[in-house]
C-alpha cells in the first residue's frame, strides 16, 4: 500500500528483502493511476510474483470511481503478465462478461468475500464457498469477523476440507489464528504487513513476526499447538519465550495468543489433541480449572491453575505452575547460602515462610510452602483475607502494619506477592529494612523492576534474595517441559535456565530483567 507506484516498487522489493513469496499490490491506495505505464512498471519491477487488487469501498477498500474504469485496470494487469488478479464475489460475474471470460492461462483469478460484522455458519459458509467456485474463481478467498476465538474453528473445518485451493481468515484479535495456521490446516497464503500498524485488514501480523515469531516456514500438517488463554492477552510475551525454544530444541510446534471471552466455550469448542497445551492468565485461571477432566492437587487446594495440558485421548489436565517457579528458585537459593549442603528434602523444611498477600499468586507460595514442609505465615493489608487464606494452609495470619515487629526466630523466608515496589512506584516497600534482618532469603515476584527496594535492602542486610525473574523462568520452563513432553535430563538444569535466560532477553532487550552472567544466585 502506498501513495505512489516508486513507493510500491520500494515496498516490493523491500518485502523480499523480509522474505515474502508474494507481494500483493493495492491499487486503489494509489494517488493517482495510469492503468498502461504504471501497472506495466509495476509488474516489470516486481521482484516476486504478484496479485493485483483493485478494491472498491463497498469491499472496504479505497477505490469510489465506476467499475469499468475499475475492471478495464484489472483485465490490463493479466493482459500486461499479472500472476493473480483479486476481484470480489459481488463484481465477478459482471468482471466475467466484461472479459467475456478470456485471461492468460498464467494468471490465477482470486474471487474474495468480505464479511466485516461477523463470521457465518459453517453451513453458510459451505454455501459462499460453491457460490465462489461457481463465479470462476481458480483460487477462492473469503475473510470473516471474529466475534468469538471460537468461530475461528468453522472455518478450519471449511480450509481443511477445500477441494480448491483456498485463502481463508478471520479478522480481529480473535481470529489472528487463522492466519498464523494456514499452513497447516492447507491454507493457500497469509498476509502479512511490512510494518507494524499498516494493515489492509485487521489483525494482520507483520511478516518478521509470521518468520522469526511464529517460525511460519516450519508450520505443517503436524504442527502442535499451544497458546496463552487470557483477557487482555496481546500484551504478553510468551509467544516470543516459547517459539524461540521450540526452534532451538527442534519441536515441531507453534505458541500463539488466544483472546478468549468464555473458557469452558473455548476448551469445548477446540477438544483436538492439536491443541496441546495452554498457559492461562487473568481472568481465567480459577474458571479454566473447572474444565479440566483432572487436576494438579496441589492447583486443586490453590483453587486456580495456569497450565493444561491436552492429553492424547482429549482429556485436560490442569496445574499450576506458578507456584513450582517460585518455590523450586527459593529452594535453589537456599541450597547456594548453605555451600552446597547435602541435606535430604526440601531446604524449606521446617522452615518459617512467611508470605505478603493473600491473592492468587499469594495463594499458590503459601500452599507451595506448606507442601515443601515449610510454617507458613500470611501477612496482608487485609486481616481477614489472610487469616482466611492461614486457616486453608494451617499457618499463622499478620496484618501488613505487624508485619515490621514479627520477628519470633532468626533464618525465616520471606516472599513478596503483592504489587509494593513495582514500577511506577519504586520507592515502595512492604516491609522496613530493619526488619529484614531476621530473614536468611527474601524473594519478590516482581520483576519490573528486577531489583526491587526491597531486594536491594534485604542484600544489604545479608539476605540471599531471589527475583521474580527466576521465578518466572522457573514457571515457564515447568511449562515447557509440559508442552514437550522432553525428559528433564534433555538439557542440563544450568543449560535450561540459561537458554531461557538468553530468550527473555530477547524478549526484553532494553531492559535489565536478567541477573547478570556470572550471577550466583540462580544457577543462570
Amino acid at each position: 500500500m502506498a501513495d505512489t507506484v516508486d513507493q510500491m516498487v520500494e515496498l516490493m522489493h523491500k518485502a523480499k528483502l523480509k522474505g515474502a513469496d508474494i507481494v500483493e499490490v493495492r491499487l486503489d491506495h494509489l494517488k493517482s493511476l495510469d492503468p498502461r505505464s504504471d501497472i506495466e512498471k509495476l509488474i516489470k519491477e516486481c521482484p516476486l510474483p504478484n496479485l493485483f487488487t483493485y478494491r472498491p469501498i463497498w469491499e472496504g477498500g479505497k477505490y469510489d470511481g465506476d467499475e469499468k474504469t475499475r475492471f478495464n485496470a484489472l483485465q490490463l494487469a493479466m493482459d500486461l503478465g499479472a500472476d493473480h488478479i483479486d476481484i470480489e464475489l459481488k463484481a465477478a460475474h459482471e468482471f466475467k462478461n466484461f472479459t467475456s471470460g478470456n485471461k492468460p492461462e498464467k494468471c490465477k483469478v482470486i474471487v474474495s468475500s468480505h464479511n466485516y460484522e461477523y463470521t457465518p455458519s459453517a453451513e453458510e459458509l459451505g454455501d459462499l464457498v460453491a457460490r465462489i467456485q461457481a463465479a470462476g474463481a481458480d483460487i477462492v478467498k473469503f475473510a470473516t469477523t471474529a466475534q468469538d476465538i471460537t468461530d475461528v474453528a468453522r472455518v478450519f473445518q471449511i480450509t481443511v476440507h477445500s477441494q480448491v485451493p483456498i485463502i481463508a481468515m478471520v479478522m480481529g484479535e480473535r481470529g489472528i489464528m487463522s492466519r498464523l495456521l494456514c499452513p497447516k490446516f492447507g491454507g493457500y497464503l497469509t498476509f502479512g504487513t511490512l510494518e507494524e500498524g499498516k494493515v489492509s485488514a485487521p489483525g494482520q501480523p507483520t511478516i518478521d513476526e509470521l518468520i522469526n515469531l511464529y517460525n511460519f516456514r516450519s508450520i505443517d500438517t503436524d504442527t502442535k499447538i499451544f497458546g496463552i488463554i487470557g483477557k487482555p492477552v496481546s500484551h504478553s510475551k510468551s509467544p516470543k519465550l516459547y517459539n524461540g525454544a521450540f526452534k532451538a530444541q527442534g519441536v515441531n510446534g507453534i505458541y500463539v495468543h488466544l483472546l478468549v471471552d468464555d473458557v469452558k466455550k473455548f476448551f469445548e469448542t477446540y477438544s483436538s489433541p492439536d491443541l496441546s497445551g495452554f498457559s492461562c492468565t487473568i481472568p481465567h485461571k480459577e474458571v479454566a480449572l473447572a474444565c479440566c477432566d483432572e487436576v494438579d492437587p496441589v492447583a486443586k487446594s490453590i483453587g486456580a491453575v495456569n497450565c493444561l495440558i491436552r492429553r492424547p485421548d482429549g482429556k485436560l489436565f490442569g496445574c499450576n505452575t506458578d507456584y513450582i517457579g517460585a518455590i523450586s528458585s527459593i529452594e535453589i537459593g537456599l541450597q547456594e547460602s548453605q555451600n552446597g549442603s547435602t541435606q535430604i528434602g526440601s531446604p524449606l523444611d521446617g522452615k518459617l515462610f512467611v508470605v505478603i498477600g493473600a491473592g492468587g499468586a499469594g495463594k499458590a507460595l503459601a500452599y507451595g510452602a506448606k507442601e515443601k514442609g515449610a510454617r507458613v505465615v500470611i501477612a496482608n493489608r487485609s486481616y481477614d483475607r489472610a487469616r482466611d487464606l492461614a486457616e486453608l494452609v494451617g499457618g499463622q495470619a499478620l496484618t501488613l502494619a505487624e508485619l515490621n515487629s514479627f520477628h519470633p526466630e532468626s533464618g525465616m523466608i520471606l516472599a513478596n506477592t503483592t504489587s509494593i515496589g513495582m514500577q511506577p512506584k519504586v520507592e515502595e516497600t512492604p516491609i522496613s529494612k530493619e526488619a529484614l534482618r531476621y530473614y536468611e532469603l527474601v524473594f519478590d515476584a516482581i520483576y519490573t523492576p528486577k531489583i526491587t527496594r526491597l531486594l536491594r535492602e534485604a542484600q544489604e542486610t545479608g539476605a540471599k534474595i531471589v527475583t521474580g525473574v527466576e521465578m518466572f523462568i522457573g514457571q515457564a520452563y515447568e511449562q515447557y517441559e509440559r508442552f514437550t513432553g522432553l525428559p528433564e535430563k534433555s538439557w542440563q538444569i544450568t543449560d535450561d535456565k540459561r537458554a531461557f535466560s538468553i530468550l527473555l532477553l530477547s524478549v526484553h532487550p532494553s531492559s535489565d530483567l536478567l541477573p547478570p552472567a556470572h550471577s550466583s544466585s540462580n544457577g543462570i
